[in-house]
């Protein structure tokens, strides 16, 4: 059985430089960002934080420090030493060239015209994640061998998530398949579970705008029968991994028609981990 990898285009993100910073100078002569955001990305993380340290005193805001460190999800707490990531003086920024499903905290300071730094922001952990926008699937009543998507499919027995072996549209026979687009006598379109241990969860009671929309996998609400394809919505797939932990993924639709599916989706390759996007 063979599986190929769809065609796509590229993301193309902005990569900032780390640079390391042993300690961070605490003091408070400017107010410090209240809120801090992260949205994951593919390969990167976008963040974004309140700006009141310019809305409140413009005159002596310089510019905002972005700072990350290694994250232990098993202890849930930030570990080693703190790695100025940039500089900026608009309230968000994009920490690119980081490991997908490797996990990072992320704390702001905003430092003053006399180059003294504010306290820091609370801390935020974000996980990057794979994400290909785009996939086309055709139900298999149409052309079988291009109904069926495995998110991962570990091709070379490393346990580990390459690139080359995510995403992989295949036949409606194959039995490793993660889920099978099926039509039925009315005309609507499903997404099926195929291998054991995979089942599918609406996500939200909505539409959603984009991938990026969809957050934490839920916890409950998932079906090994088939759901219904709908534009604009969200599923989340929790899948059974050769270690014994669950991987999650997400799919938002982007178009239905009479036997074509086209779909975004995110994979978040770290064992165990529900987080697909976004941590508010």
């Amino acid at each position: 059985m063979s599986w190929n990898r769809p065609l796509f285009l590229p993301v193309i993100l902005l990569a900032a430089a780390c640079q390391t910073h042993g300690s961070l100078p605490i003091g408070d002569p400017i107010v410090r960002p209240s809120t801090l955001v992260s949205t994951s990305l593919d390969g990167a993380v976008a963040l974004s934080w309140s700006d009141e340290p310019f809305r409140l005193e413009p005159s002596r805001f310089t510019a905002y420090r972005v700072y990350s460190a290694a994250y232990d999800i098993d202890r849930d707490r930030c570990d080693g030493a703190w790695a100025l990531e940039g500089t900026t003086v608009a309230p968000e920024f994009i920490v690119g060239a980081l490991m997908n499903g490797r996990s990072r905290c992320f704390t702001v300071s905003a430092q003053a015209t006399d180059g003294s730094e504010s306290a820091r922001s609370p801390v935020r952990f974000d996980t990057p994640r794979f994400q290909t926008n785009g996939v086309a699937l055709l139900a298999r009543e149409m052309d079988p061998a291009q109904a069926a998507f495995r998110f991962w499919r570990d091709i070379d027995g490393d346990g580990r998530a390459a690139r080359s072996e995510l995403g992989r549209v295949g036949s409606a026979s194959a039995a490793d398949a993660d889920f099978v687009v099926e039509r039925d006598p009315t005309g609507r379109i499903f997404f099926t579970p195929v291998r054991p241990g995979t089942r599918i969860a609406v996500w939200g009671n909505a539409p959603v705008s984009a991938i990026t929309d969809i957050d934490l996998a839920p916890s409950a609400g998932y079906t090994a029968g088939g759901v219904e394809a709908l534009p604009g919505w969200g599923y989340a797939v929790e899948m059974a991994g050769p270690d014994g932990y669950k991987r999650f993924g997400a799919i938002r639709v982007v178009s239905v028609g009479q036997a074509l599916v086209v779909l975004d989706w995110s994979y978040q390759s770290d064992p165990g981990n529900p987080e697909l996007i976004r941590a508010d």
